[in-house]
Parts: structure tokens; sequence; C-alpha cells
């Protein structure tokens, strides 16, 4: 890739980057954030690794994934059974979340990753090639597979004190599928991946626009500065997301109201013929407390309780930095914000526990159904999320800089 002027997307600097080679990456000097990156192997690995996820997702979802024997009944699982049994039980919200996460994200990443890469590996740019990146780069960060892979540990521990678990195939290749995903979502640097589609447009030299520019918050190319629409990524052109702080707030403050009745209301409903227990998630943690789960209850103490609660202590202290400006350095923020960003995705393992308790407790003598916290909580792990996607981290060093010009 040669060399050209890039802004930051952290911080928003403007700077020339160097001409990379294959297996080379370029890092803002001022937040460290990474600007551009080319793969030692850019044309062929993204594709073999997309491909390699799709036959490990569809062997995954065909196979056994555990099989439990409790109170003498054999239950096989499977990931569909999973869903299906949610749909039986009228937890289809549950259900579609489920399948959201750990298939249809990560089947349409990697379909659209074969669908780009295949393209540039044409020679010919495909129809509709630049709304398949965009989504192709916004899909990498829904992919729960590692996420439910661990929530699959915490819940074996939690049935084997009263059931017998062996896993199946599934089970073991989903971690495979696991590190698949997280290396072809890295192997593919949206900036690159823009570069070649407009080289097979004809525009190789990434000469600077004259009469004013503007820099694209999406592909990060220098733009003219008349453009309302990126003619590189088709992303309309703006200096700053518009109404980030705004749209911003308004999610974490839904979270703020939907935590409440999340932590105080029944998240899980467990029976027998003779017992019907109601658990919140923090009773819960005190009962895997008292019964010697240590480690499980602060995993799940970390993931529902402390997780969500720092993420949006987080978001509001970044959000008032942006609006306001407060006694922190910039970069110390960045990085804030890149550790809420990636962090809320790890809270849906409660969640997923509560959907593999359901799908083995599902007869009369033992039944396990979710409450209504856990559609509150899983409101709250997606708006969070959302909140910290629509949230323009550049915001923070402009006010910085507002206030280093005014202290001089």
């Amino acid at each position: 890739m040669p060399a050209h002027y890039i802004s930051c997307h952290s911080c928003g600097l403007e700077l020339r980057l160097p001409p990379l080679k294959p297996g080379k990456a370029a890092f803002c000097p001022r937040c460290g954030h990474p600007l551009a990156r080319v793969e030692a192997n850019p044309f062929l690995l993204p594709p073999a690794l997309a491909l390699a996820s799709l036959i490990m997702l569809a062997v995954v979802f065909s196979e056994l994934y555990m099989h439990v024997t409790v109170l003498g009944l054999e239950v096989p699982l499977t990931m569909p059974e999973m869903m299906k049994v949610l749909i039986l039980q009228k937890s289809g919200f549950l259900a579609e979340v489920m399948f959201v996460l750990t298939f249809g994200a990560p089947f349409f990443f990697c379909l659209l990753c074969l669908y780009v890469y295949g393209g540039l590996l044409w020679g010919k740019p495909p129809p509709s090639v630049l709304r398949a990146t965009r989504w192709l780069v916004r899909l990498r960060g829904w992919m729960m597979v590692d996420v439910f892979f661990i929530s699959t540990l915490v819940a074996y521990i939690k049935l084997g004190k009263v059931a017998e678990v062996h896993f199946g195939p599934a089970f073991y290749l989903m971690f495979v599928l696991s590190v698949l995903l997280i290396r072809t979502a890295l192997s593919v640097p949206e900036h690159w991946v823009y570069y070649q589609i407009r080289r097979l447009r004809g525009d190789k030299d990434l000469v600077r626009p004259e009469g004013g520019s503007v820099f694209c918050g999406k592909c990060l190319f220098e733009r003219p500065a008349h453009e309302t629409e990126c003619e590189i990524c088709g992303s309309g052109l703006h200096k700053r997301r518009p109404n980030s702080l705004g749209l911003s707030l308004a999610l974490l403050i839904t979270s703020v109201i939907l935590l409440l009745p999340a932590n105080l209301m029944t998240i899980m409903v467990s029976s027998n013929p003779t017992v019907i227990e109601r658990s919140t998630i923090f009773s819960g943690i005190q009962f895997m407390w008292r019964d010697g789960d240590h480690y499980i209850a602060m995993i799940i103490f970390s993931a529902s309780i402390m997780v969500p609660w720092l993420k949006i202590i987080a978001m509001g202290v970044l959000l008032y930095a942006a609006k306001f400006g407060i006694k922190i350095a910039p970069h110390r923020l960045s990085q804030l914000y890149l550790i809420t960003e990636s962090i809320g995705r790890w809270s849906m393992i409660d969640i997923f526990v509560i959907i593999m308790l359901m799908s083995t407790f599902r007869t009369h003598m033992a039944r396990v159904v979710p409450g209504p916290a856990a559609l509150y909580f899983c409101l709250v792990v997606l708006l969070t999320m959302l909140s910290a996607h629509f949230f323009d981290p550049r915001l923070i060093w402009d006010k910085a800089t507002q206030h280093n010009k005014k202290a001089t």
C-alpha cells in the first residue's frame, strides 16, 4: 500500500502514512491506535480462514454438543436443539439472540469475507461490494462463539453437581471455531480492503484533493471537502459522527433504567414437584459462593454485575469528558474507551448459562425457565454495546485541544 494521508479513527490526528509492505502495520504516534495493517498473505489468508470457519460452523451446529444425564433421563443437546427448547418455552427473544450471536453473525461475516475477497482475487469489484464490506466490518464485534464456549464451562460446573455431563464433538470443535473466527476477524484490515477496492476502480495514486478535504470516519481516506458521501466506502462524510454524544447518552440512560429490574427481578426460576425457587442475579451468586463454587461465583459476579456497572460508569466519564472536558490525559481516556468497547460482550455469559440450564432441565421433575430479568439484562448488554459503538472517541481529543488552547 503506497504512502498517503490518513486520519486516526481514535484521536483524529491527520498524518502521512508511510508505504506498508505485507506483514507490516502502522500505529498512531499520539494515541497508539492501529491505523493500518497489511497481512503477510493479504489476499489468500482471510478467505481461507473464512472458509475453514464456515465448515467448522456447520459441523458445530450439526454434531452433538453435550450429553446430560439428570434424574435418570438422557438429554442429548445440540445447538439447534437449545434454540428449539427456548422457542417451545416461549423464550423466542433469547432464541433469536442466541441464533444471531452464535450462528447468524459468524455465518454472514464469513460469507461476506469470501464475497469481498473473492472479488479482490478476481480483480474486479463484485456488485454491492462497498455495502458488503461495511457489513463485514460491522459484524466483527457481534460474533460471540467464544463467549458461548466459556459459558459452557461455567454451566458444566453448575450441572456437574446434579447431573452427569459428557461433552460431544461439537463442544471441542467450538473452541477451534472460536480461534478461527477471532483470527479471521483480525485478518480483515478494512483500510487495506477499501484501498484494494479503490485500486480496482483505477484510483491507485492516492493524490491529495485540492481545495480542502475531509477524512472519512469509516475507511479513513482523505476526500474532497465538497463530497457528502465517500466515493471509496459509500459512507456519509462528516468531520465527526453526527449526534454521537446524544445517541450514545440516550442508549446509556436506557441501559441504566433497564439494569435496575435486571438486578432486582427474577432472572431464573427453578422448580421440581415440591419446590419452586426464584433467584435474582445476586442471590444466585450468593448461593454459589455458599455452596463452595467460589470461582464460578466470581466469574458470574464479574460478568453480570461488575462489568455492566463499570461499563456504564466508564461511558458516563467518556461522555462527560467529550462534552465538558476533564483533567485526565486524553490518551488514558482513549484506552478506557477501547477497554469499555471490548469487555461488554462478556456479560452475555449469564444469559448463555441460563439457556443451557433451560435446555437441560425441561421436564416436570426438574425445570428451569428464565425470569423477566433475563430479557432486561440481555437488553442492557446489547444497549451498552451500542452506546460504545455510537460514541466518537475523537471528541475527547477535540475537547482536550480546546482546553489546551484556552490555557495558553
